[in-house]
């Protein structure tokens, strides 16, 4: 499955949008995300940031597998940087 997490822009040809943080993580919880893009600002209390938070720290407690590929499509640069450092230093530290 390839979710779009976004509360306004249409996803790509063959992408499942999803709305909210929440959402994100059920999906990725039940195992079936094998692509996901993530939007930073989701007018909700909680962000794309917040999805890679839980991805890192479910790596570490809950033996969670990440999704094949991890992309951001945020317009908002400081929120697209902060997401980018934390994915690489998730991946860095599955290598170890």
């Amino acid at each position: 499955m390839k979710l779009y997490l976004d509360d306004e822009r249409k996803p790509p040809e063959g992408w499942i949008r999803i709305k909210s943080a929440e959402m994100a993580i059920r999906f990725l919880k039940m195992g079936v995300v094998e692509e996901i893009s993530l939007d930073h600002d989701l007018g909700r209390k909680k962000t794309g940031y917040d999805v890679v938070l839980w991805m890192e720290k479910a790596i570490a407690t809950e033996s969670f597998t990440l999704p094949a590929k991890i992309s951001i499509h945020t317009a908002n640069p400081v929120g697209r940087q902060k997401m980018e450092l934390a994915i690489k230093s998730m991946l860095k530290r599955m290598e170890n």
